[in-house]
Parts: structure tokens; sequence; C-alpha cells
């Protein structure tokens, strides 16, 4: 199966520049419910939408990273090693199965690009927490908050005092703990 490229890849209405310059507001119009492609000299121009075009620069962007994130993670299942300079080297601090699941969420939130609204930002969500997950793994300092053990004290009943007034106010029944 080939990728196939066309030069009416959007599957809208191709008009000429002359058609755009005798009906401007009726092209523009026509732009604003679906792309147009505007042919001058064999050359095609798109006309959208900033903000269309904006979301498909962002997704054309997060479609690189998330290529490259899933790219490195299989490396890593496969036994590869990582340039330690690597932007995703922080991957390396998962074992196969929890890599697999990072994929199958990642894979997962991609899938919604297009259809969801919001889901570029679901995916970014997704890909922080794997990485924050990373940290967190890879620091001495909480490993060893982990496998400390902790005496743990258990705490008595608080002392009751009885009902008092102090400073014109009625206190009743007072604790006072101290560590």
């Amino acid at each position: 199966m080939s990728i196939e490229t066309s030069t009416n890849v959007y599957g809208d209405e191709i008009v000429t520049a002359t058609e755009l310059n005798r009906q401007p507001e009726r092209i523009l119009d026509i732009a604003l419910e679906h792309p147009v492609t505007i042919n001058h000299n064999d050359r095609y121009f798109a006309l959208l939408p900033r903000e269309q075009m904006a979301f498909w620069v962002k997704a054309t962007n997060v479609s690189k990273t998330v290529f490259e994130l899933i790219n490195i993670a299989y490396r890593l299942r496969l036994g590869e090693q990582i340039d330690p300079n690597h932007t995703y080297e922080w991957l390396k601090v998962f074992d196969a199965e929890e890599l697999s699941q990072l994929i199958a969420e990642v894979e997962t939130e991609f899938r919604q690009i297009g259809l969801e609204t919001g889901a570029i930002d679901k995916l970014d969500a997704v890909i922080h927490e794997w990485y924050e997950s990373a940290l967190a793994n890879s620091s001495p300092e909480l490993a060893i908050a982990f496998i400390d053990e902790v005496d743990e004290v258990l705490l008595t009943q608080p002392a009751a005092f009885k009902t008092t007034e102090s400073f014109g106010l009625i206190v009743e029944n007072v604790c006072i703990c101290y560590r």
C-alpha cells in the first residue's frame, strides 16, 4: 500500500486565481466551510481559516513527537541502548511492560486528534505524566523514601479540659497536644 499524494489532498473545491479575484467574498465564504484550493499557473495554494491551519501545524508537530517517542520506547523494549543526551532518554527507567503501557496510552490519545476537542492537550498531558513518573522513578531520594522503614507511633487519646473562660472566650474540651 502506498501513500498517495495529490494536488486535491483536501477533497475540496479548486478555483482559479481569476475566480478568487472576481468573487473574493464568495470564495472566502466557501473557505469558512471547508478548505479551498486556488490554482495559479499550475501551482496550488490552500485557503482555510487560520485556526484550522494552526491546528494542522500543531497536529503535525505532535505527530513527529509521538513517532519519536514510540520509536524510542520500542527500541528500549528490544534492549537497544539510547544516547544519554536523547530527548526521550528518560524512557529508559521503565521496564518492557511499562513501555508497552506507555505506547498503548499514547497511541490511544493520538488517535483522537482531529476527532475530539482538546485531544492534543490530553496527549500532551499523558506524555507529561509519564515523564514525571520517570523523574520520580529515577530519583534516589524517592527510592530511599519508599524502601525506608518508618517507625510508626500510635497516637494516644488527647486529654480534655473542663470548660473555662479565657480571654473572654469560652473554651470547651480543648486538647493541647505536643509532639
